[in-house]
């Protein structure tokens, strides 16, 4: 089965397993797979992936034997790389990139939110410096604090988290999970903007589900039609925007793939 997953810098497994991994070469796991206990893992959507993250280094994999499936995750008895990518620089821009799409959700997003994203990416072309680009996440967590409603908070969150972690004086191994960390935490804000910006939207179908539920002895069956109304509406939301950040995601790794393939 085809999957998603990601290394650390070193491209060694983890979890004291220490094997070096290499394209097209096979790794087997000891003992029967289960899923997150034992076993080779990976994920088949690449921002599930990437909520999983040890590092950047994003690999194409097929996973094999006694494969098991759950919700945003798999593994089996064996898997192999056929091909890998540092998407270091692609994780910071698609942090951006979500936060960008959560600022979009709010009427008047604050403007340290707007400047902490362009403050990173000012960073990724060398054009400020880590103390500058450290001023402007701090400015956006401030933003975060004054957040007057939860979508614009949510969303602020999202900006802070795309402008944090220049990591330029950690240890490679923390610098390249605190990237993957903070490309997946700022697509799960935008997701929650998402989910909250939609709660207009959902209070009014919960109201109208409430509204033809009207007599006193349907009094359960109104506020069960309210609750399933709200939780839908919130859901469909959410799910949307995390397909929405996967389709991105994925069509960013492969263009650089595509480009190192010439």
């Amino acid at each position: 089965m085809l999957a998603w997953h990601f290394l650390s810098k070193d491209k060694r497994l983890g979890y004291d397993d220490g094997r070096l991994v290499e394209v097209g070469v096979p790794l087997e796991c000891e003992g029967d797979p289960e899923l997150c206990s034992n076993g080779m893992h990976g994920s088949v959507r690449l921002i599930d992936a990437a909520y999983y993250a040890s590092g950047p280094i994003v690999c194409r994999v097929e996973i094999e034997g006694d494969v098991i499936e759950g919700d945003d995750k798999l593994c089996g008895r064996r898997r192999t790389v056929l091909w890998m990518l540092d998407a270091t620089k692609i994780l910071h821009e698609f942090a951006c990139s979500c936060a960008e799409d959560a600022l979009a959700l709010v009427a008047q997003p604050d403007p340290r939110s707007v400047a902490a994203i362009e403050a990173k990416r000012k960073w990724l072309m060398g054009e400020i410096t880590d103390e500058e680009l450290d001023a402007a996440e701090d400015a956006a967590w401030a933003a975060v604090r004054d957040a007057a409603t939860w979508a614009a908070r949510a969303a602020a969150r999202s900006a802070s988290r795309a402008a944090s972690l220049a990591a330029a004086g950690a240890a490679v191994g923390d610098a390249a999970l605190a990237v993957a960390r903070a490309a997946s935490l700022a697509a799960a804000e935008a997701a929650r903007a998402a989910e909250d910006a939609s709660r207009a939207a959902s209070r009014d179908a919960a109201w109208a589900a409430r509204a033809a539920a009207r007599s006193a002895s349907r009094a359960a069956a109104r506020d069960v039609a309210w609750a399933v109304a709200w939780s839908a509406a919130r859901d469909a939301a959410r799910d949307g925007e995390w397909a929405k950040q996967n389709e991105r995601l994925t069509a960013m790794v492969m263009a650089e793939h595509e480009k190192e393939g010439k």
